[in-house]
């Protein structure tokens, strides 16, 4: 057994069965539906279609990060029990969460001075960033130290290919990032916007496409493109929808019918709660190793 934990936040995506299966500790991410107040706790306290559907209904929703009291606690239970850490944050990019995480480590060296405390801002998003921590245990299990896996991170974390697309920018327009007038024609001229995370870890619109059907397959050609040895990737696959599983099948089945080293069957999970809450039903996000992101 590892002299250290490897922890992330809940918005990493994956199931808690998933984490608990591969000893990656979770602290959970808070969120707001219709007023009341929940932890993002991958889906038990409302599963996905229940938070899908109510925002569909005209449910608001707000989200709020971990605070620094909170990674104090929840990193203070792996140290009082002699162990090391090794923290992967949700994007910068995205969430102020990676500050608090670091305020609450610098907090805590001068009480453990003999702890390792490795904080690591994964420049990813949902399951993306769960297929980070998935390596993570990977190379954990074969015996990385705590140091090896910290640089290791470091220096592979953009290679962290993120695509996605979105059929209904409904909520892309609420959330500020998609423009009214930019989502009005989009929805008249059957605009699916095909994004990514740069390397600072924000999302990117980067092209604009027509159908949906148009979109899953860019979205395919894009692993084609930069996959790690292109269509001879061995590596895994994960790819996460809100509410539209028979869109993440069907680029699914695309990558699997072209890409035949994959390591394991493409693995879908839904969105979580505090992604989910900004981007809406109707977005599937694709995740592979590849090209380092240098834009």
């Amino acid at each position: 057994m590892a002299s250290y934990c490897i922890s992330c936040c809940s918005t990493a995506d994956l199931s808690l069965e998933h984490f608990a299966a591969r000893d990656i500790k979770v602290i959970y991410f808070h969120f707001e539906l219709g007023g009341v107040n929940y932890l993002d706790d991958c889906g038990i306290s409302v599963p996905p279609e229940k938070l899908f559907k109510d925002m569909l209904a005209g449910a608001s929703t707000k989200t709020s990060m971990i605070s620094v009291g909170e990674y104090t606690e929840f990193f203070e239970k792996m140290l009082a029990e002699g162990k090391d850490i090794l923290h992967v944050t949700l994007s910068s990019g995205i969430s102020g969460t990676y500050s608090s995480a670091i305020i609450a480590r610098d907090e805590l060296a001068a009480k453990y001075p003999d702890r390792k405390i490795y904080v690591v801002d994964s420049l990813a998003a949902s399951s993306g960033y769960g297929l980070i921590m998935e390596t993570l245990a990977d190379l954990r299990d074969e015996g990385y130290t705590i140091d090896q896996l910290h640089d290791w991170i470091n220096e592979h974390r953009l290679n962290m290919n993120h695509w996605f697309f979105s059929t209904d920018l409904t909520f892309f327009i609420r959330g500020g990032r998609v423009s009214k007038t930019a989502g009005m024609f989009g929805k008249l001229l059957n605009i699916c916007p095909l994004l990514n995370v740069d390397y600072v870890g924000k999302l990117i619109a980067r092209e604009k496409i027509r159908t949906k059907h148009k979109v899953i397959r860019r979205s395919f050609e894009k692993m084609t493109e930069l996959a790690e040895n292109r269509t001879d990737y061995n590596g895994k696959c994960y790819i996460s929808h809100s509410m539209c599983y028979e869109d993440a099948r069907e680029l699914a089945d695309l990558i699997e019918e072209s890409f035949p080293n994959l390591k394991e069957k493409v693995q879908i999970y839904p969105i979580g709660a505090t992604i989910g809450s900004h981007t809406g039903p109707g977005t599937v996000a694709l995740f592979f190793w590849g090209d380092k992101r240098v834009d």
